[in-house]
């Protein structure tokens, strides 16, 4: 059902459609078939499509080297609290026309900040209410809230791990309110992302307790929304610098090491955006590989970055075969734990028409469910599977398999050598692999 307001913001536009890969409607989806069952689940259910407040909403195109070059109909009321509501039913028209099923949000995106905590605090709860009433009317749900702790000044050194005590407290305070505001909308999860908690310097910097104040920062928001009914799971988005030097969220290793040292990894998951991803030097599906294998992979911000820029360009994801690799991990990891696929992505600057924001989350949501379905195909019908398996296939029986079961000691491992010899070559097969992702794409 779609949702609009007083005033209909994207005229012209209806309910976008699956109309399969054949059809030329550049308002259609050509792959993603939200009621389509891919290994055991419907695509709806494996992603969670989510629309990104700041970018789609707020986001008006300025740059460092210029100012926004797009006025939206919602963001021209001079009362923030209308203004507000007006950006609410512009969010519910755009997510209910792109058939979404969640959104995420941070605090300051649904309305402005105030002069004072306690003034954006009451305007806080009134869209609160507001979305509330959107939320029981459209269905649709919040996959996550967090706080922008990161863009005000009193941040540049940093909110929990600020130097200054009080910096700190006024972090808390304004994370206590976007947990608040997350609990009335029942949201699903809860996002930490450390946009200022690292370092431009280590002249200046007592890293260690920095990161104490973090871990002990985290554990009382954990203990505020558990003592407060919340049931969801916090994530932690990594990325390794931008705005700051070198941040304290690097990448998932460096992430879960860090749960695991104050005692957060049982209630906290890891959030990974791609761009971030390659920010680190890594590739997407290596970061959801390593969240996986500790048992946190909790949810996807959808993007991409620019090979040509070593920034953060938050771009729609358009390359069917890193998603495609990347499927291929999210379907043995046996898909999300709590999460879903947030579009943490921006229309470019030179695109203007407010059409165009449908394009690009259309094109996300294709470039997505195809590549699900070919890594579907992938596991299932060619060989990789067993290609995979094959390789490891000395540790099944045998010595192999007694030195997983952790049944021998070093001098076996020495004695073994000496009676095998040399060991033969055994070739990785990396082509073979390759050129069977690419059959199937």
């Amino acid at each position: 059902m779609i949702i609009t307001g007083t005033k209909e913001y994207f005229k012209g536009i209806g309910a976008i459609k699956f109309e399969g890969k054949e059809s030329d409607n550049p308002l259609a989806y050509k792959y993603y078939d939200a009621d389509r069952v891919v290994a055991g689940k419907t695509m709806r259910e494996h992603f969670k499509f989510a629309m990104a407040y700041w970018h789609t909403l707020c986001n008006t195109g300025g740059d460092p080297f210029g100012p926004g070059t797009k006025i939206y109909p919602w963001s021209t009321n001079s009362d923030p609290n209308r203004a507000a509501r007006e950006k609410a039913d512009a969010a519910f028209e755009f997510i209910t026309k792109m058939g979404f099923d969640y959104y995420c949000f941070h605090d300051f995106d649904l309305v402005d900040e105030a002069p004072t905590l306690l003034e954006s605090e009451r305007r806080i709860q009134k869209i609160t209410t507001y979305l509330a009433e959107k939320q029981n009317a459209s269905g649709v749900k919040l996959l996550w809230g967090t706080a922008n702790c990161f863009s005000h000044p009193r941040y540049m050194n940093g909110a929990a791990t600020n130097p200054d005590f009080n910096v700190v407290a006024r972090a808390g305070a304004q994370i206590k309110i976007a947990l608040d505001t997350t609990i009335a909308l029942q949201g699903e999860n809860y996002v930490f992302w450390g946009g200022r908690e690292g370092y431009m310097s280590l002249l200046n910097t007592n890293m260690k307790r920095e990161l104490d104040h973090m871990g002990r920062f985290l554990n009382m928001a954990k203990d505020y929304a558990r003592n407060n009914g919340f049931k969801g799971n916090f994530f932690i988005e990594p990325k390794p610098m931008e705005p700051s030097k070198h941040q304290y969220d690097f990448d998932c290793a460096t992430v879960i090491g860090f749960l695991r040292e104050y005692d957060l990894d049982k209630d906290f998951k890891i959030n990974i955006e791609v761009n971030h991803a390659t920010l680190a030097q890594h590739t997407m599906q290596h970061e959801l590989q390593i969240a996986a294998n500790a048992g946190m992979l909790g949810s996807i911000d959808a993007n991409r970055g620019d090979y040509q820029n070593g920034w953060d360009t938050d771009q729609f994801p358009n390359n069917i075969l890193e998603t495609t690799e990347a499927m291929l991990v999210f379907l043995k990891a046996g898909g999300l734990q709590g999460g879903g696929i947030n579009f943490d992505a921006k229309i470019r600057r030179n695109s203007t028409d407010l059409e165009d924001i449908f394009l690009g989350h259309i094109g996300g949501a294709d470039i997505f469910a195809r590549a699900l379905l070919i890594a579907d195909k992938i596991r299932s019908v060619s060989p990789y599977e067993e290609l995979l398996a094959k390789r490891y296939n000395s540790f099944d029986t045998g010595k192999g398999r007694a030195f997983e079961s952790g049944e021998l000691n070093f001098k076996d491992l020495y004695t073994i050598a000496q009676e095998n010899g040399e060991v033969a070559l055994q070739s990785g097969k990396q082509e073979l692999f390759e050129n069977i992702v690419n059959q199937y794409i």
